[in-house]
């Protein structure tokens, strides 16, 4: 986790973030991860889904390193996944196949392929999307002698407060399946011999910060849920989604571990405790143990309007959330002395306008030498690009205060080869 030391050194797992980057020998920009950090998030979330059956799907879009997903999937964490190459992933790391979803609007053919032959006899679910996909999953496992395991994304209609972009429990979305349509995803399940109904998910929107909406949600689900059993027979599970918001700085009223005890409550108040509950956290459970760590590489005052600007080495290539979303990440020096600030517009290298982390308070005279950008752990380094011809940053793994693992910056000559057809 982020903190201070009494000499004001930024920390990641109570070491200053400098020590760890001399260590690692990494340069900037870089991702720095307190692995200690998402194992006790992963514990905190399963002692708030308490003792019935359940499963943490991480949200692997959220972060896909490799030293990341070990740590939770030994702590008893699956996978959504989105791509085929996520699935090939999650199970390179060690992870079961029958703890893996796999969600998304447009799987390609090859990819339903992969899901329904991973580990021998299949992931635990492919989540449909549309009507229109249950009969490609069909079509798909019967032409291999397969039988695959569904589950139906349901849109609830409950819009949450929340940007746009991240806003997906809605007809308007393009994900899930409209309340108004399930009687034609139900029959078209009903026909396809090589497709098992196992359970039915929903996914609302990201960076709630409480835990209304997400029960609301939840209970729509029961509520098929239990209709489909008594029309058709018993189900597996019940997934209620993600989402869990994280403070960024404004606060955060409700932790994960609240959004499972919320979840299991109103498992309970519908009557389906029978049911397993499937979670499929992502920014929760990483978002808060990364930074972004970069150095300035100068400042520049104008004389006309008085605006002082933080130029550093890290750009939307590396982050993109502030570009994307709006989203505004806490930035910080490295070292905080308590000498007097200036309001400074932190920017990037990137030739875009939109390269703009915003306004911040930071020390004037100097300027920082380097500056931590917070509660980067999540959508940071997986929608890194290499935009503008720059190497993707380093990635930083540390555990028990020290740096367990390195992947470091690659050059230029990488990027450049790959603009000649070559890989290096």
């Amino acid at each position: 986790m982020f903190g201070r030391n009494a000499q004001g050194h930024a920390t990641l797992g109570g070491t200053p973030i400098s020590t760890l980057l001399d260590a690692a020998k990494c340069g900037t920009p870089a991702y720095l991860y307190d692995l200690d950090g998402v194992r006790a998030a992963a514990r905190s979330l399963a002692e708030g889904l308490g003792e019935g059956p359940s499963l943490v799907a991480f949200a692997t879009k959220a972060n896909s390193a490799a030293p990341v997903l070990r740590v939770l999937f030994a702590e008893g964490c699956g996978a959504d996944v989105v791509s085929g190459a996520e699935l090939a992933l999650a199970l390179r790391a060690g992870l079961s196949a029958d703890k893996i979803v796999f969600s998304g609007v447009a799987k390609q053919d090859d990819e339903i392929d992969r899901a329904l032959h991973a580990g021998g006899t299949g992931i635990y679910a492919i989540q449909a999307e549309s009507v229109e996909e249950i009969a490609r999953v069909a079509v798909r496992a019967s032409a291999q002698g397969r039988k695959a395991r569904v589950s139906l994304r349901v849109n609830p209609g409950i819009a949450i407060d929340t940007h746009a972009h991240v806003a997906t429990g809605h007809d308007e979305a393009k994900f899930g399946i409209a309340r108004a349509d399930l009687a034609d995803a139900f029959a078209a399940v009903d026909r396809a011999s090589s497709v098992t109904l196992v359970g039915v998910s929903s996914h609302i929107g990201s960076t709630q910060t409480t835990t209304a909406h997400y029960e609301a949600a939840a209970r729509v689900l029961f509520d098929i849920a239990r209709a489909r059993e008594a029309a058709r027979g018993p189900l597996e599970f019940v997934d209620a989604g993600g989402g869990f918001g994280i403070d960024y700085g404004n606060g955060c009223a409700a932790s994960p571990a609240d959004f499972g005890r919320a979840l299991r409550a109103a498992q309970k108040e519908a009557g389906a405790s029978h049911l397993r509950l499937v979670v499929e956290p992502g920014r929760a459970l990483v978002g808060p143990y990364g930074v972004l760590v970069a150095t300035v590489i100068q400042t520049k005052v104008s004389s006309s309007s008085g605006r002082r600007w933080l130029m550093i080495d890290a750009g939307m290539n590396d982050l993109i959330r502030p570009a994307l979303y709006q989203a505004r990440h806490r930035i910080e020096p490295l070292h905080d002395d308590g000498a007097p600030s200036a309001a400074f517009r932190v920017v990037g290298p990137i030739c875009e306008s939109s390269d703009d982390f915003g306004s911040y308070e930071l020390p004037a005279d100097p300027a920082p030498h380097k500056v931590v950008i917070r509660d980067s752990g999540a959508y940071g380094f997986t929608m890194a690009s290499n935009y503008n011809g720059r190497p993707l940053p380093a990635e930083v793994f540390v555990s028990g205060g020290r740096v367990a693992e390195v992947f470091p910056r690659r050059d230029h000559d990488v990027w450049i080869a790959s603009r000649f057809g070559a890989a290096k």
